[in-house]
């Protein structure tokens, strides 16, 4: 079933903004790390998109784009770093930045831009703020590569989404098919630019 147009992510409540500690992890290919990256990535993608994709799409997107393999060899890519965010010393979710011929979408990639590919906070600790702490840290490190510009694909029916990414910043210059199983989802293409003169605000940042 191919997703309704009408459909959309709903908006949630939210939650008392997260103060505790915050810090990033990189991702490395030891099989506990692949393990715990494909387990968070199917639960959190599954929680995003569930209520609007078809259950046995989900299920076959779900064993094939996360599927060890895969995950293995995006991790060995040098120009895809994976990282597990940690609140308080627990998993509350991952990020996944790209460069080069890493990114995901050939009209999007130049040498200069950074896709964000994957942003996802867990369940428990959604709409506390750890997304805008992830995507500061993203800026952070299109700075430090020295990149002019990010970038990032986000489903058309996930309003909510696409307004905090309007908030920071990105506005929507195309989009691209985003296969789920047998259902070919639009994703818009939302870019930013980066100032390669200022340093992002590292108020509540992640370390």
């Amino acid at each position: 079933m191919a997703a309704d147009s009408h459909l959309h992510v709903p908006s949630e409540r939210k939650h008392p903004r997260f103060t505790g500690s915050i810090r990033l992890q990189p991702v490395s290919d030891q099989p506990d790390d692949v393990r715990t990256l494909q387990h968070i990535s199917r639960v959190t993608f599954a929680d995003t998109f569930g209520q609007i994709t078809a259950p046995n799409d989900m299920k076959a997107f779900l064993t094939s784009a996360y599927a060890t393999d895969a995950l293995t060899e995006q991790i060995h890519n040098p120009n895809s770093r994976f990282w597990f965010l940690l609140a308080d010393g627990k998993i509350a979710g991952y990020l996944k930045l790209n460069v080069g011929d890493a990114q995901s979408d050939p009209s999007m990639k130049t040498t200069d831009s950074l896709e964000v590919e994957r942003l996802y906070i867990l369940p428990d600790f959604k709409h506390r703020g750890l997304g805008t702490d992830l995507m500061k840290f993203s800026e952070r490190e299109a700075i430090r590569l020295h990149k002019s510009h990010m970038w990032l694909g986000v489903w058309e029916g996930n309003i909510p989404a696409q307004k905090l990414y309007e908030s920071q910043g990105f506005h929507i210059v195309g989009s691209h098919v985003y296969q789920v199983g047998s259902d070919p989802q639009r994703d818009l293409l939302m870019r930013r630019d980066v100032s390669l003169t200022d340093t992002p605000s590292t108020a509540s940042h992640p370390k």
